[in-house]
């Protein structure tokens, strides 16, 4: 056998026990329970380009519908390899299961928590008009302007059940104040009316609100999470004047039940990484969103306790969908 062809055979050998390892870096599908084109998928689509140098290509898999429900369950029954993964998010993980008569998968059970992404702050916010007619600078203002004049105050939501909805049924509950909920079919819509004047206040998340309130168009009276929110430092939150309301929106990743602890680490490791560098941040402060990096035991400790705190709003809204 001459050299040339026994180098030729070795590279052959070599390349062919090669196959099986390159066979295994299979993509990872990224499933993203809403359509494209909104912050969810775009905050997944931001992360899967910054995790390709650990975990390898990500692949972005839209697929709406129900609420969530749809995406949510095709994680639930995925194979637990780490190969597909998922988003988790305030809808799917803590509202949908008190807000739908029947789930086809159980938030407590059927996923394993990766990391938290992000949280969205929510925004009360007025028709700036209406405010300044009405004299309302502040929370408290507005709490006493619904107990002197019981009925004639009103907000919008993006429909029953929405996130809009449940703040507003929260906010009345714990100022003990009156205001007749007009649902609308979706965010913008609601939006719409009150820019119009047709409501008087609605609980918005904070970048699709923020445009507006920039233009002076809406005031912003308080913002839904504990703390001031670093998009708004100048407005305080509800919790200063209720104290412990917090409802913002939330998502992050998880992964089929039963899926292997050192393949979460690995899946952990990676995505913390990316959400806590610099471009990550730049680019998520842009939607008006905080990134959040935990553990697994964390995140899912986080939607245990969201999960409990929403059955009592969803009950107290007395929103359902058959």
């Amino acid at each position: 056998m001459t050299d040339t062809l026994r180098r030729a055979t070795v590279l052959a050998t070599l390349a062919l026990a090669a196959l099986p390892a390159l066979a295994q870096q299979k993509p990872i599908r990224l499933i993203v329970p809403y359509a494209a084109g909104g912050p969810i998928d775009v905050t997944a689509r931001v992360l899967a380009e910054r995790v390709k140098d650990q975990l390898g290509t990500v692949i972005i898999d839209n697929k709406p519908g129900a609420g969530g429900n749809i995406g949510a369950d095709m994680v639930a029954k995925a194979a637990p390899d780490g190969l597909t993964i998922g988003i988790a998010a305030t809808a799917t993980h803590a509202v949908n299961p008190w807000l739908y008569r029947k789930m086809p998968y159980d938030a407590a059970r059927d996923f394993a928590p990766v990391t938290q992404m992000l949280r969205v702050p929510n925004v009360l916010v007025m028709n700036a008009d209406t405010a300044q007619r009405l004299q309302i600078n502040s929370l408290a203002d507005l709490i006493a302007y619904a107990k002197a004049n019981p009925g004639k105050l009103n907000y919008a939501s993006g429909g029953n059940g929405s996130a809009g909805h449940l703040a507003g049924e929260m906010f009345k509950a714990q100022a003990g104040i009156f205001a007749l909920h007009i649902p609308y079919n979706g965010g913008n819509p609601a939006q719409l009316a009150l820019l119009s004047g047709q409501v008087d206040f609605n609980f918005d998340n904070l970048a699709t609100a923020a445009p507006n309130i920039r233009s002076g168009k809406l005031k912003a009276i308080a913002v839904t999470t504990l703390a001031r929110s670093p998009a708004l430092p100048d407005v305080p939150p509800v919790a200063d004047t209720l104290k412990g309301f917090a409802i913002d929106t939330w998502w992050g990743l998880v992964a089929p039940a039963s899926t292997p602890p050192d393949v979460l680490a690995r899946l952990n490791q990676a995505f913390v990484a990316a959400l806590q560098s610099p471009e990550t941040r730049q680019r998520f402060g842009s939607l008006m969103a905080e990134p959040v990096a935990n553990t697994p035991a964390e995140f899912g400790a986080f939607m245990k306790a969201e999960l409990a705190k929403y059955e009592k709003v969803v009950k107290a809204s007395g929103a359902q969908v058959d």
